[in-house]
């Protein structure tokens, strides 16, 4: 269990961090900077710097180590939850998955490590180190690529060095290096290969999705990352994909040539949606044991908004032991899965809740009772119930002081800088802890679609 009793220091140091810019004149020269140098990398968001924030999250040891032991205690809960859903019927019924993903999601993926990649999203109470979990995203994790761009960013704003000179400890954690590094330790372990299929020690790697809805700046930051460790790499369009045979060997294709090893980054829910033959052939290459894909299907039902759901049922406690169930009823929300013809009357003191689709992604479909009316709030809950979806009970986020990175319009007194809720997802790749990632705004709900700006994140060893 997580002991929360020493307090960390990080709001401290991050008040430190903004009284130093404030005593800059708010360091407009390094916000200028910063948005010069965003607009040369791939942390871009229509063709412009992603909305940044100057200043970091920051945790000192203690932080840290509670935001590892958070992250590595829910991995090996999700763990015990995938591995219930390959071997119970009934257990597995209960996703209510549509066929083709319950089939895809039972198909052997040929390597030992039942979640490779997984970021858990966590609102955490900076001054008692508490924290609530948001959501759970697995395997096509995004905005780690923006993450590590703002963090170099600050490090280049004299706010930063004066920092710096004050902590020498301070340092960045890689997680889109990790992340990589993850996905070939994957296909490493993978044994799906046969005599009649060679694996290369450094595999042919495609990051697999449907091209228009993948963000082509992220993929192309991962593709750089990987062709530094020496890996060929390239994005591949789900559609292009096919299965032909060469000498008697079945080799999956795109328009490149063949490929080795898939980064799946398609959310299954979409692949369910937009069938193709391509898919067809990277699930047919799968199940011959032809590829390795990282982030097998058997990934998603955690992923889904019902496994919070299933965490709180009386039933949990058959396959949870006592502290993991403890964990649970601490830092997971209360969820509550929605079923046509319910008695929804039990939610309707609306600002204490929040719904959600079962099977969104990115902040889809979600409504905060906060946000609506009694009226639309009513009209929220009957449409989810009709699709399974649940509804949570609502966690108040902590709110922090916000410097805007880049020249804000009209932002000139740098001591009026507003309060934002923040989220911190927590990368666990091959079951580690390996950093986080931040972002934060102004509205109820924190999505790519409201006012929000990504956030770095710093580690200073005291």
């Amino acid at each position: 269990m997580i002991d929360s009793s020493a307090t960390p220091m990080g709001r401290a140091l991050e008040d430190e961090y903004c009284d130093i810019a404030v005593g800059l004149g708010g360091d407009i020269a390094g916000r200028t900077r910063g948005d010069d140098y965003l607009r040369h990398t791939h942390a871009l968001k229509d063709g412009e710097a992603v909305p940044w924030a100057m200043n970091p999250k920051i945790v000192d040891e203690r932080g840290l180590s509670i935001l590892a032991s958070a992250a590595e205690t829910m991995g090996a809960i999700l763990d015990k939850m995938c591995r219930r859903f390959l071997d119970d019927p009934a257990f597995r019924s209960r996703f209510d998955l549509p066929a083709t993903l319950e089939r895809y999601a039972l198909i052997p993926t040929g390597y030992e490590r039942l979640i490779p990649i997984a970021r858990f999203d966590v609102f955490l109470d900076e001054d008692t180190g508490d924290f609530r979990f948001c959501e759970v995203t697995t395997d096509g994790t995004g905005g780690m690529v923006n993450a590590m761009e703002v963090a170099h960013v600050i490090q280049q704003t004299d706010t930063y060095r004066e920092f710096s000179r004050r902590h020498p400890s301070v340092h960045t954690m890689d997680v889109a290096a990790a992340c990589g590094r993850a996905v070939l330790d994957t296909y490493a372990s993978w044994e799906g290969s046969d005599e009649r299929h060679r694996k290369p020690d450094l595999p042919s790697l495609a990051i697999v999705d449907y091209a228009d809805s993948v963000s082509a700046d992220e993929v192309a930051g991962f593709v750089d990352c990987m062709r530094d460790e020496g890996v060929f790499v390239r994005f591949a369009d789900v559609r292009d994909l096919r299965m032909v045979d060469v000498a008697g060997e079945r080799i999956l294709m795109d328009v490149e040539g063949p490929i080795d090893c898939v980064w799946r980054r398609i959310v299954p829910s979409e692949a369910a949606e937009r069938p193709c033959p391509g898919l067809d052939a990277l699930m047919e290459a799968v199940e011959e044991g032809v590829v390795c894909m990282v982030g097998g299907f058997r990934t998603w039902p955690v992923a889904t908004k019902t496994a919070f759901a299933l965490l709180w049922d009386d039933d949990a406690a058959e396959w949870l032991d006592a502290d993991e169930l403890a964990f649970v009823h601490a830092h997971v929300p209360h969820t509550v899965r929605l079923e046509e013809g319910m008695d929804l009357s039990a939610f309707s003191d609306r600002e204490h809740w929040i719904a959600k689709p079962a099977d969104g992604f990115a902040g889809a479909g979600v409504v905060a009772g906060l946000d609506v009316d009694a009226e639309a709030w009513d009209e929220a809950l009957g449409r989810l119930a009709q699709h399974h979806g649940v509804v949570q009970e609502y966690v108040p986020q902590y709110r922090t002081p916000t410097i805007y990175g880049g020249p804000v319009p009209g932002w000139a007194d740098p001591t009026n800088y507003p309060m934002t809720s923040s989220i911190e997802g927590l990368c666990l790749f091959d079951g580690r802890f390996a950093g986080a990632f931040c972002r934060c705004g102004s509205a109820n709900v924190i999505t790519t679609d409201t006012d929000w700006l990504d956030m770095g994140f710093l580690v200073v060893d005291e």
